[in-house]
């Protein structure tokens, strides 16, 4: 087993559950490299019969806080290693999509923010623990823009449509306990306790029978791999003119600075 794919840490922790761990803190901003180091680490650990189950967690005070906006090259989600054309596939949607193929089990230990695409990284996993700290937030028309990484389809499987709606109409985040009301979350506990409550969960899948675990987890995300296929050659043809909007420079800068943004509809 390989202990690093890129930023990602991945540790045995025996009983058949590993680790992976995002190593970006204090905020774990995702970039293309980052979902392709956890697709190519998920990939190996299919393979690898001391896996029966993933701890999905982050070193730093948030879980992912999303894309880098502060760097040149990632302005925004959708651009981050963005397709050149509305016809072309993102790449870095491309790699999600690899991760809703894999075969283990993934339990994510979510503390303080899941936010836009770093929500699509926690919403991959089959069971989400978290606490007091935790906020998910789907802002993204804060920002001039529409969902991606697949939320379309796996928030409102989660949560219902009306939920889902809700929280992408009006960008507003929710804490630990109501995503737990809501069905985002699966486990509430302590904060500092996350990740130790993730790994008890994983150890409890774990110690079944392999086989019987994969074949199961194919039954009940069946055709999710196509599904979010489908749903980001939409998302990402909607970003794609969306992020070269005036109002998205302006939704960048007034979430930057922390205020209202003063949109124009151009």
């Amino acid at each position: 087993m390989r202990e690093k794919y890129g930023d990602i840490n991945v540790k045995g922790l025996g009983n058949f559950v590993v680790q992976c761990e995002i190593d970006r803190p204090p905020n774990n901003f995702f970039d293309l490299s980052l979902i392709r180091d956890m697709a190519d680490c998920f990939d190996d650990l299919d393979e690898d019969s001391n896996c029966r189950a993933i701890v999905l967690c982050s070193n730093g005070k948030h879980f992912c806080a999303g894309a880098n906006f502060s760097t040149p090259d990632n302005t925004a989600e959708g651009d981050v290693m963005a397709a050149e054309s509305a016809d072309q596939r993102n790449p870095i949607y491309q790699e999600a999509v690899r991760l809703f193929g894999n075969k283990k089990p993934v339990i994510a230990a979510l503390q303080g923010a899941a936010v836009g695409g770093g929500l699509g990284v926690a919403m991959m996993a089959d069971f989400r623990v978290v606490c007091e700290s935790t906020r998910l937030t789907a802002n993204f028309v804060k920002l001039g823009f529409t969902p991606g990484f697949g939320l379309t389809h796996t928030l409102p499987r989660a949560i219902g449509t009306q939920k889902s709606h809700l929280m992408f109409y009006t960008g507003r985040r929710i804490d630990g306990k109501t995503a737990l009301e809501w069905g985002a979350a699966d486990i509430f506990t302590e904060i500092g306790k996350v990740r130790d409550r993730a790994i008890e969960l994983a150890a409890e899948i774990a110690v079944n029978a392999p086989l019987a675990l994969i074949s199961l987890r194919e039954q009940l995300r069946s055709n999710l791999q196509e599904a979010v296929q489908n749903a980001t050659d939409i998302e990402g043809r909607e970003q794609f003119w969306l992020t070269r909007t005036e109002d998205h420079q302006e939704g960048l800068k007034s979430v930057s600075e922390r205020r209202i943004g003063n949109f124009n509809g151009s």
